[in-house]
């Protein structure tokens, strides 16, 4: 009896080529991965704010390490934006650099889901010289709230049963043939439809690449296509599949159907405030000269706030406050503090997190006014403050253990112990920063790991901030000035 073997190769875009082979032994899955690589971020490890059932907070979970009272205090004000008590508010993370406000931060977000809209920035985004600072602090504020609209659509669903094109002679003359109108039979559970669509939609049921067997919807009054994916009385005996396979629509063909969208606010203004210029080259031209960034009108702004009010009124839509991120907040100065207090207190506000690693310093914009953490009392009076403190030296074993896992370095526990007394006497950071250079230089000396030798040599050929500013106060007679 002859062996069979059937192979079949999967390629996607990113991921990796798998090869599934059968044969008269165990199937055997053999797996090759693509030579792409990701990206690894300063934060890519946060996975959530790592807290038990409870509130209290795990010593080591989701990437975080330490910092517990401020993980609690995070977890608490989660909730709070769960449970949407929390609008109109704002959270201060405070403390010296390195000690976890951006990872916190994140981790509110990751704890909230991706349906809650998290927009960051940097307190020095606002300065642009096209556009006001007032204007970039509400645009993000705007990006900040969603909108989750509920809206019952007539709609034709079902598994296409044919796509045929009819043709006629073109109308501006010439031996070319124009569709005139395509014909798409749709069958249910219930029964088959046959529809006589516009050429349109037939470009896009090209365009959505739709074939017979796939499961479709086509809305009845604008006319678009989506595909759901292919019928599962298509689906083979393949363990791995290209094609995500659905059930056959239950249900008449031409049905109600209630399709959930969400935007932003500012995806509201970008749509309401472009000009819907026509179709000839002219008002092409024009469109493509006007600068990319325009302001949106506080008028328009209050337009659209009415309609999405009367919209929540009715029930069609509700609104979901997300939460706008500013980090480094001491870089704002006083017009822009000024201009927060009142958007803090509006209806359609965002929850706002700042961010700063600023003591008592003088607020941007005047001239001798000092402050803590460079923010005007007042709006300080306004805010939950949480304070992230230093971290010990056996957290520091721990986070440099799980980002030199997440960057796939090898160490042992020698090394490993000897970087973290470089980072307690230097920075977190900087002993963050020898781990990749330390791992080049272990596998040029031919090593699998990286050794206390490698972290030394490394260590010699750079400096950190504190060492360099010691050498330039030393050498001071050196430099220019």
């Amino acid at each position: 009896m002859t062996e069979r073997n059937d192979s079949m190769m999967v390629d996607s875009n990113n991921t990796s080529t798998t090869t599934t082979t059968t044969g008269s032994g165990a199937g055997r899955i053999e797996e090759i991965r693509s030579v792409k690589s990701q990206r690894v971020a300063a934060h890519s490890h946060i996975k959530g704010l790592g807290l038990s059932e409870d509130g209290s907070a795990i010593l080591v979970k989701d990437g975080l390490v330490g910092q517990v009272k401020a993980r609690e205090a995070s977890g608490i004000v989660s909730e709070l934006i769960k449970s949407k008590k929390m609008a109109g508010k704002a959270l201060l993370l405070a403390g010296p650099p390195g000690t976890g406000k951006t990872a916190l931060a994140l981790a509110i977000s990751q704890e909230l889901g991706p349906k809650v809209p998290f927009c960051p920035m940097v307190g020095s985004e606002v300065y642009s010289s096209e556009v006001k600072k007032t204007e970039i602090l509400m645009e993000n504020f705007r990006r900040s709230i969603g909108l989750r609209v509920k809206e019952i659509k007539e709609v034709y669903e079902g598994e296409v049963t044919e796509i045929t094109p009819e043709e006629t002679d073109n109308p501006l003359g010439g031996y070319g043939k124009t569709i005139s109108q395509v014909v798409v039979g749709l069958k249910t559970t219930k029964g088959t439809k046959q529809l006589k669509l516009d050429p349109v939609i037939y470009e896009s049921i090209q365009k959505e690449k739709i074939s017979v067997g796939d499961v479709v919807y086509i809305e009845a009054v604008s006319g678009s296509v989506k595909r759901v994916g292919r019928s599962d009385f298509y689906a083979t005996e393949h363990d791995l599949e290209v094609e995500e396979y659905v059930p056959l629509p239950k249900g008449e063909v031409f049905k109600k159907k209630e399709i959930i969208q969400d935007v932003t606010l500012h995806d509201l203004d970008l749509a309401n405030a472009k000009p819907q210029g026509g179709q000839d080259i002219m008002s092409m031209m024009g469109q493509m000269m006007k600068p990319k960034k325009t302001e949106i009108t506080e008028k328009l702004r209050l337009e659209i706030n009415k309609i999405v009010n009367k919209y929540i009124e009715q029930g069609v839509a509700e609104l979901i406050p997300g939460v706008l991120f500013i980090d480094e907040v001491h870089m704002l100065d006083i017009e822009c503090f000024s201009y927060l207090n009142k958007a803090l207190e509006s209806t359609l506000a965002p929850i706002v997190i700042f961010a700063t690693n600023r003591g008592n310093c003088v607020i941007k914009g005047t001239a001798d006014i000092q402050s803590p953490h460079g923010i005007p009392v007042d709006l300080l009076d306004r805010l939950m403050i949480i304070r992230t403190l230093p971290y010990s030296f056996n957290e520091m074993v721990q986070i440099l253990t799980i980002r030199a896992t997440i960057e796939q370095h090898k160490i042992d526990e020698t090394s490993l112990t000897y970087l973290a007394e470089i980072g307690n006497n230097t920075s977190l950071r900087y002993a963050i920063q020898l781990l990749t250079p330390s791992s080049i230089l272990s596998k040029t000396n031919g090593r699998s790991s990286i050794t206390k030798e490698d972290i030394e040599e490394i260590h010699s050929l750079f400096s950190d901030a504190k060492t360099s500013a010691k050498l330039l106060e030393k050498n001071k007679s050196k430099y220019l000035y």
